[in-house]
């Protein structure tokens, strides 16, 4: 069959599919592209004559696209993704940001760059970055570190290997990330002869590997010693589909479950044995159990730094049993490794476990922790006030969101308190982007959301600060017809990191929107809103919010809902640390007083080096 590198490319992906547990679902949804010279002879051309096999969608930024493209592999548990393409130069250093998270994130996805003439014939071309130390050199060779997969396709011939590495990766739950193929813009118009077979329905096997026998016994025989046990389930839980597991796990042997960002939903809010959020943006129900925790149960987490309270968190002598799909991640912690699909390991762990259960002294401390966290909760969710309070506005789209509800957010203050405060229904009610914690993610990735889960109601989260840094995919999602419910909170400025700026000495510095002498900028975002193409509401009370997100949830159209916070009203207290440096010299009282505190907080870090068992 002969094709242009291109039309290779694009027949290839729409043949792709997945199975996992009897259930095929299509690799790619579609694709996302902005394109320029280096992609519309190509894949633009190719594009335009496929079939609703792989549909096209035009993004209006081309990070923003990429995060659409993760959030669409998350909401998918990563059985499937959409592809990115972009044009040479600047369309494609802008996917690099979205590639960075998406990596950081395990979140499948594929891009497609543009790039330079492989022949050189007119080298310098446009947008080319010329190296003297070799002519082997684009910009695309800045996705190496972020990629997961990285290949340049110079040669017809080179094609097939590329895409089969390429589709290797993404469908690897233990290795997935962001995948780049760079394709030169001359490379990409070039046609070839090409074998039927590459062509033909391909199904990418998604494996649930199961534990090792001996390391299933050494685990089983510290979870049976332990008094005191803790799950820390993370994103695993949820991409695996282990909630039954997990929940069945608890129940059986009494241990209580604390979430980390990704792993937020894993139980439901009121289950008994769900003590909420973890770390740094954790409950104090969560915290306290780690803080007295003889063994941490860790499902599917990495670990990160919020998670740990910058290892200030989990006892000195605290084990770990850490139930991983990448050893890489079960290492952590001196844990005692235990590689294994979440919901393969959990079942299993299940089994050798039999007989063992916690005191229930134990349980009932739990229970009593829960309950405390809860009043915490209700009553941050009854502040009212004018402007309001943040936590009143989550409370507010917490019971608009009800059972079939998603809320998504990345950045800013609201990532802490979403995490400390909302009650999710179930898996995939909760969705906030925090391992690279991008701003600009919001709309986009709330895009992706829906595209994946179309019955589901969307809620974005969004501050000011994000919104400014990426509101254009609200013209996305008007020209694609796709139903969000955008709430943008505007607090003047950046809240979390004017409160982080003054815990460090650096008073506020560049963190708030207004003039030099503190006046409001004359800025509306809501107009802005509008003239993007959204129905925009504007309450101003809590009584009016609640009316808004009604009349949000009836619409068949994107609504965005402008409502005014308190920046100065916190959420509640996780009571626990995160590291961030403070400078060691400072010519103020104050900035000598914080480093004073910060040097007293660091000594609680635990190196947590002891080995398992």
């Amino acid at each position: 069959m002969r094709l242009t590198v291109a039309q290779a490319v694009v027949r290839f992906l729409a043949a792709q599919h997945t199975e996992r547990d009897g259930v095929e679902h299509r690799l790619f949804g579609g694709v996302f592209g902005i394109f320029g010279h280096g992609n519309v002879a190509g894949l633009g051309q190719a594009l335009a004559t496929t079939t609703e096999d792989l549909p096209y969608h035009l993004s209006r930024n081309e990070q923003a696209m990429v995060h659409t493209a993760a959030a669409y592999a998350r909401a998918a548990n990563r059985l499937s993704t959409l592809a990115c393409t972009t044009s040479i130069g600047p369309g494609a250093t802008n996917m690099i940001t979205g590639a960075a998270g998406a990596t950081i994130n395990r979140l499948p996805v594929l891009l497609l760059p543009g790039d330079i003439f492989a022949t050189r014939v007119a080298s310098p071309v446009l947008q080319e970055l010329e190296d003297t130390r070799s002519y082997d050199i684009s910009v695309n060779d800045c996705f190496k570190p972020v990629s997961r997969f990285w290949d340049r396709v110079n040669r017809p011939e080179q094609l097939p290997a590329s895409l089969l590495a390429a589709m290797r990766v993404l469908t690897d739950p233990a290795e997935t990330g962001a995948v780049t193929l760079a394709l030169p813009q001359d490379v990409q118009a070039e046609a070839a002869d090409w074998p039927e077979e590459l062509f033909a329905r391909r199904v990418w096997h998604i494996p649930r590997p199961r534990p090792e026998r001996a390391a299933l016994t050494r685990a089983a025989e510290l979870i049976r010693t332990a008094e005191r046990p803790l799950i820390v389930a993370g994103g695993g839980v949820i991409y695996s589909e282990a909630a039954q597991e997990l929940r069945a796990f608890a129940e059986t042997f009494g241990v209580p479950v604390a979430e980390t960002q990704a792993g937020k939903g894993a139980l439901p809010h009121g289950h008994p044995m769900a003590m909420g959020a973890i770390g740094a943006t954790g409950s104090t129900a969560a915290n306290a159990l780690a803080r007295e925790a003889d063994l941490i149960i860790g499902v599917g987490t990495r670990y990160s730094d919020f998670t740990t309270a910058s290892h200030t968190l989990f006892a000195d002598g605290a084990a770990f049993v850490n139930l991983n799909i990448t050893g890489f991640d079960a290492a952590k912690l001196s844990g005692l490794q235990l590689v294994a699909d979440a919901r393969e390991g959990l079942s299993e762990l299940a089994q050798a476990c039999a007989g063992w259960a916690t005191s229930a002294g134990y349980r009932s401390r739990a229970a009593e922790l829960s309950r405390a966290w809860d009043a915490v909760v209700d009553e941050a969710y009854s502040l009212d006030g004018s402007p309001l309070p943040q936590s009143a506005v989550i409370g507010a789209v917490n019971a608009a969101a009800g059972d079939d509800g998603v809320v998504l957010c990345a950045a800013g203050s609201m990532p802490g308190d979403l995490h400390k405060l909302w009650r999710p229904s179930g898996p995939g009610s909760y969705h906030v982007e925090y391992g690279y914690s991008c701003m600009g993610y919001e709309i986009a990735g709330g895009l992706g959301v829906k595209l994946a889960v179309p019955h589901r109601e969307v809620f974005v989260m969004v501050g000011d600060g994000s919104y400014l840094m990426m509101a254009q995919e609200l013209v996305t999602a008007v020209a694609e017809g796709v139903k969000l419910t955008v709430v943008l909170v505007d607090n003047s400025g950046f809240a979390s990191i004017g409160r982080l700026s003054e815990s460090v000495g650096a008073e506020r510095l560049g963190t708030s929107y207004a003039y030099r002498d503190g006046t409001p900028l004359p800025v509306d975002l809501a107009a802005n809103a509008a003239s993007l193409g959204a129905t925009v509401l504007r309450p101003e009370t809590l009584d009016e919010l609640r009316k808004a997100l009604e009349a949000a949830r009836s619409a068949t159209a994107c609504t965005v809902i402008y409502v005014r916070t308190d920046p100065l009203i916190d959420g509640p207290s996780s009571q626990a640390w995160w590291d961030v440096p403070v400078a060691e010299v400072s010519a103020t009282a104050a900035g000598q007083d914080i480093r004073t505190e910060y040097d007293t907080a660091r000594q609680d870090r635990r190196r947590h080096l002891t080995p398992p068992g």
